[in-house]
């Protein structure tokens, strides 16, 4: 190493007084050394011609032949030098490319992650092989090479060693519903309205929802997803809700800000694989809404809602064609103590779910039992004691076409009877009878009729009796139709037209008076939205006018509704309005 800095140290002298030496000399090139050198001649005396060698010569010979073994050792180092540049740098691009091609596949495979991981467990000779040794690289005759081969073999080594704890945002998901909007009656007072304002609305009859909301609601889903390395996953949720009538900005004092849902699921469980009834099941735990929840979107409408917190599990295939969900679910109706008696009434509600033919065909059953809520003196609002037991049973078909044309159709039958007799909200009315009795039935679908126009129609209609006093009868019956007609890209024309028939006898429950009547609503709602879609694209933001009327018998059910208020009576009601309602 001496001898090559010192030939590098000479080459640079030499490069640097080249042009002295060479006319120092005098004598062609530096690698001759040999000067010819002719003496004065006298006057008439002839001399031969001497080569002579002085001192001075001989010690540039010397230094000259020196130099020249130094010029070639130091251009073979340079040359390897130069090389090891080269690598470096096509190493320093290699390494930068695979950060970002690493970076863009975690983005596009993130989605695949579980798949992947199967394959890795399923196959070892796919893992990654660990990198045992530190990439060879020749000697550095500078300092500054030595730093940089340092710098790469750490870059590589992070880019080889797997995370453990991984990004904050993989596995997080954002999911929401939100609607907001103005409702301004005729007389340019506060509009009245909601899904339910009708008297029938009191036992679960929904009318059409187009012009008819005067609320700001919004609900939020954050999620995270979590792989074990033994391919398990698990999934947390926590569901953030809040609903005012207030068209103020801050609303701190009527809030009603609640969290709806915290559960987790564990999915693609490890134990499971190979089981083939329990491989693509999914275990849950917490306070949550059913998976398999459905509405009428149109109508405000539930078809069937179950919630409450507990435990099950989802998706056990029983044969090819057979799934099944099972769920041990708990609800308060709240505390009644009195006397010393403890009174905390709590129900419980076993569900069992089937789904037949890749889901076609749904069919529910629920037993739900309050030990409580009929203990010492506990009674309903009407002063009856109320059930402690009660059985719910649902039918559904989904189908993936609207009666053999392209679309969506679901229809369900439901029945219940007890606690049960509240066939939506499954298990959540506790004032029912024991000899509580409903029957429901749910249609509704979405089909395009024509280029431009789609149309929502749904019935949603029910019977019950001896729901809180006995002998009382409610049966009522909704029909309503949604249609749009798209203008352009951005632009559609929405109409609704809801009727709704209702014969009510609550016998006195809550002061409620025995109605027989009709009501309807017809709203025209033009609507901006990014792009066009089914009926159930969003967002939408829209303005609108709806026109409404009832039977005058219908003002006399209720002195606490709605109906038969100064600007709320029957004789037709004109309300107008803005609205938005996203969800994602």
């Amino acid at each position: 190493m001496f001898h090559r800095a010192l030939f590098i140290f000479v080459f640079i002298k030499v490069n640097v007084n080249i042009v002295n030496v060479t006319a120092y000399f005098r004598c062609g090139t530096l690698f001759s050394s040999i000067c010819t050198i002719q003496p004065r001649r006298k006057k008439g005396v002839a001399y031969a011609t001497k080569t002579i060698k002085t001192k001075q010569e001989v010690h540039m010979q010397n230094a000259s032949r020196w130099v020249l073994a130094g010029v070639l050792g130091t251009s073979t180092t340079v040359t390897q030098a130069a090389t090891l540049e080269e690598r470096m740098a096509a190493f320093e691009a290699r390494a930068s490319a695979a950060e970002q091609r690493a970076a863009a596949a975690e983005q596009q495979t993130r989605a695949l992650a579980r798949e992947l991981q199967q394959i890795k467990l399923a196959n070892p000779a796919l893992q990654p092989a660990a990198s045992g040794a530190a990439p060879v690289v020749a000697a550095s005759p500078a300092p500054a090479l030595d730093d940089r081969v340092a710098k790469l073999e750490a870059r590589q080594q992070s880019m080889e060693k797997p995370s453990v704890t991984g990004h904050l945002t993989d596995g997080f998901s954002f999911k929401g519903y939100a609607r907001s909007g103005l409702l301004i009656n005729d007389g340019l007072g506060g509009g009245r309205g909601g899904p339910y304002t009708t008297p029938a609305g009191s036992v679960g009859g929904a009318v059409g929802r187009l012009g008819n909301e005067d609320d700001t609601y919004m609900r939020f889903d954050l999620s995270k997803e979590i792989y074990a390395q033994n391919g398990t996953r698990s999934k947390f949720t926590v569901s953030i809700a809040d609903g005012v009538e207030s068209y103020n900005d801050w609303t701190a004092t009527e809030s009603k800000l609640n969290v709806r849902q915290v559960f987790t699921e564990l999915d693609h469980i490890a134990a499971f694989k190979g089981n083939s009834m329990f491989e693509n099941s999914t275990l849950w735990a917490g306070k949550r809404f059913d998976r398999d929840n459905f509405d009428i979107h149109w109508l405000d409408s539930d078809v069937v809602f179950l919630a409450g917190t507990g435990g099950g599990i989802y998706d056990v295939q029983m044969t090819k064609d057979w799934r099944s969900n099972y769920s041990l679910i708990g609800r308060n109706y709240g505390d009644f103590s009195e006397g010393g008696v403890d009174a905390d009434v709590e129900s419980y509600i076993l569900t069992s779910n089937q789904f037949f033919d890749d889901g076609q065909w749904q069919w529910m059953f629920n037993a739900i039992g309050a030990k409580k809520n009929d203990i010492g003196t506990r009674t309903n609002q009407a002063g009856f004691a109320p059930a402690d037991s009660g059985l719910h049973s649902m039918l559904a078909i989904h189908q993936k076409d609207f009666f053999g044309r392209e679309g969506f159709s679901k229809a369900a039958l439901l029945y219940g009877q007890g606690l049960g007799a509240q066939v939506k909200d499954i298990g959540s009315d506790g004032e029912l009878l024991d000899d509580a009795r409903a029957l429901r039935l749910a249609l509704y679908g979405e089909t395009p009729i024509a280029p431009g126009w789609r149309i929502g129609p749904s019935l949603l209609a029910e019977q019950s009796k001896d729901r809180y006093v006995k002998g009382d009868d409610y049966r009522w019956l909704t029909l309503n139709m949604r249609l749009a007609n798209e203008i352009n890209s951005n632009f559609e024309m929405a109409y609704e037209l809801s009727w709704q028939t209702m014969d009510l006898d609550p016998k006195g429950y809550l002061q409620r008076n025995a109605v027989d009547g009709n009501f309807w609503k017809f709203t025209v709602a033009p609507t901006f939205k990014p792009d066009m879609g089914d009926l159930l694209t969003r967002p939408e933001l829209r303005v609108f006018a709806s026109l409404m009327n009832w039977s005058s018998d219908l003002d006399r059910y209720s002195t606490t509704g709605n109906f038969g208020k100064s600007d709320f009576s029957a004789g037709g009601v004109w309300q107008f309005g803005v609205q938005m309602e996203t969800w994602f």
